[in-house]
């Protein structure tokens, strides 16, 4: 008979007990099968723990460095790199992205702001012609149909969750910059030098440490298929074109390509890390990789409004910062309203709140069906606030 709840490794501060109740109760109550979940508190390491099989088979336990696709919580670190630009001066975020990318200004795009782009505003959730898996492996081809298109809304009306775009858009800028794709530019200037566990693309020499991602065993509730149903054009258009499923999730063209908005793979311990750099002001032990002024920018809200490609997933209108979600009033990243962080499809998370100095990382290889707020992740973080 199978353990409902597996051995518990790591370690968890006394006052975070909760915590660790709460990571259990996701085994039993949510059916998790590998994950780990990492809290910061200024910096250093309260909460640490993992647990559970890394393969559908459960045959390999999810150990201290076992890595994972991370989704969309790869964003957070995207943007990060685009916030190390803003800090050095050589990216402005109220200039035109045709300053720094002249191809863009095609198809009355001329007058979008790197803001907008950061926010999910720019109007280019998805591209319109169909783009196949091949095409959307190769830079070039698909940076370039992007700089072509038309937007689907005016730019800075709205917001629109950029769900794959996202990578390639705000990455084109950091190459146009730098010479660097993000991931290069991320592991030069930020993971390497600090230590963090964190790659976007995943190195044929780490496959060994891979988690396998695992599909829920439920499937949607009739209320979650429904509101699929109901998704505007430019939202079936960013979830599906091109779509992306576990199996390619899982293969090796996946990890070797340069996904900036989905494929980061890391340690629950590499995403609290990495979203610590937020909530310390910008400081990571004696490095400063942020100012405190650049970390401030990170949450200037662009706007509430209901997401018009995630919108029916949400009972509530919601707001971007530059990057990364804000909490706002439905508490998605804890009861301060100024938090902010980002999560990945399935389930993982990275979280920052530089007033009480806390930063979370979870990652899990069971992918929820839920768009938003996983209640796994939602229980870890109302668990840390209790704490507090």
């Amino acid at each position: 008979m199978t353990q409902r709840v597996p051995r518990i490794q790591g370690h968890c501060d006394t006052r975070f007990a909760g915590v660790r109740a709460a990571f259990e109760r996701n085994f039993d109550a949510h059916d998790e099968l590998g994950a780990a979940v990492t809290v910061l508190a200024d910096g250093e390491p309260v909460v640490d723990l993992w647990g559970g099989w890394a393969d559908g088979a459960r045959t390999r336990p999810w150990e201290r460095d076992t890595l994972v696709n991370v989704w969309s919580t790869t964003k957070g670190a995207t943007a990060l790199c685009a916030h190390l630009l803003i800090d050095r001066g050589l990216l402005d975020p109220d200039a035109p992205v045709a300053a720094y990318w002249p191809e863009f200004a095609a198809a009355g795009k001329e007058s979008v702001l790197v803001r907008e782009l950061l926010a999910h505003r720019a109007g280019l959730a998805a591209l319109r012609e169909p783009h196949s898996l091949e095409q959307f492996y190769d830079w070039e081809f698909t940076t370039a149909r992007l700089a072509a298109t038309e937007p689907w809304w005016e730019p800075g009306t709205r917001s629109g969750y950029h769900v794959l775009t996202y990578g390639f858009l705000v990455g084109e800028l950091v190459r146009r910059i730098t010479g660097q794709l993000p991931g290069a530019f991320l592991r030069q200037e930020v993971t390497e030098p600090l230590g963090i566990d964190f790659t976007i693309g995943l190195p044929e020499k780490e496959v060994g440490r891979l988690a396998e991602l695992v599909a829920s065993t439920t499937g949607p509730t009739p209320e979650q298929a429904a509101a699929f149903a109901r998704l505007e054009p430019v939202g079936v258009a960013a979830l599906t074109n091109p779509a992306i499923d576990l199996t390619e999730a899982n293969s090796a063209r996946w990890r070797a390509a340069e996904v900036p908005a989905a494929n980061g793979h890391g340690t629950a311990r590499a995403v609290a890390a990495l979203y610590g750099i937020f909530a310390t002001g910008g400081r990571a032990g004696e490095h400063r990789a942020l100012s405190a002024e650049t970390v401030e920018r990170v949450r200037e809200g662009q706007g509430r409004c209901r997401d018009l490609v995630l919108g029916v997933g949400f009972a509530h209108e919601t707001e971007v910062g530059l990057g990364l979600w804000l909490s706002g009033e439905n508490h998605s990243y804890g009861p301060n309203p100024r938090a902010f962080g980002h999560e990945g499809a399935g389930g993982s998370c990275g979280l920052a709140d530089p007033e009480a100095g806390i930063s979370l990382g979870y990652v899990m290889n069971r992918m929820g069906t839920r768009i938003v707020d996983d209640p796994r992740r939602m229980a870890l973080i109302d668990a840390v606030y209790a704490a507090l």
